[in-house]
């Protein structure tokens, strides 16, 4: 079968990393933003994770002519009320790198105990086509966050957050593990079966 042309909408290294492991038995071949010389700028501005992964997606699909599946996700801290949520990767403010977030958040729940700190990596991934949204899948990785940077694996948040049923955070987890357990690992299994039904229709 031919391997269908699949755009992963996202700059982001480290999630490119982990779609291409969990993807990798798929008959697709992925291609980057870069890859399909696709550099215009995206307006985010809905208030979900859903509505900003269905906006990249249909954004890219339409302009590019290509299959497309792009994903939102964030970390979601009960004691703060959900937050940072949607605005995760700016959460410092516009051009704030992993370092200042993790900063920001760690000065946010100086005065919260370990019982208050829990939290959930979210994710939600929507597959578009040129003429459609294909679905949505979604995966959620619940957990706590840590007192201080734990570990160099992983990005964003990966080195404040504990997932649940461990005493590492993921930045201190292998990178096997996290690909099992993890939000997007959710997701992406989920984006897998859907890929599945409708390939058939793409090629």
């Amino acid at each position: 079968m031919e391997k269908v042309k699949l755009v992963v909408a996202t700059t982001n290294k480290g999630k490119l990393k982990e779609i291409r492991v969990v993807l990798k038995n798929l008959p697709i071949e992925l291609l980057t933003l870069e890859d399909i010389g696709f550099n215009e700028g995206i307006v985010e501005d809905k208030d979900s994770f859903e509505g900003n992964a269905i906006v990249k997606a249909t954004v890219v699909a339409k302009k590019s002519n290509y299959f497309v599946m792009a994903d939102d996700s964030g970390l979601e801290v009960d004691a703060l009320d959900g937050a940072p949520g949607i605005y995760s990767a700016r959460y410092a403010g516009e051009g704030a790198d992993d370092k200042k977030n993790n900063i920001k958040l760690l000065e946010e729940l100086a005065s919260i105990p370990k019982e208050k700190r829990t939290a959930r990596f979210r994710c939600v991934i929507a597959l578009a086509t040129p003429s459609e949204v294909i679905g949505t899948a979604d995966g959620v990785c619940e957990g706590s966050i840590d007192f201080k940077e734990e570990g160099q694996n992983g990005f964003g948040y990966d080195s404040l957050f504990i997932p649940e049923g461990y005493d590492q955070t993921f930045g201190c987890i292998e990178s096997e593990i996290k690909n099992k357990i993890s939000h997007r690992a959710q997701a992406l299994k989920k984006l897998a079966q859907l890929v599945q039904k409708k390939i058939s229709k793409l090629v």
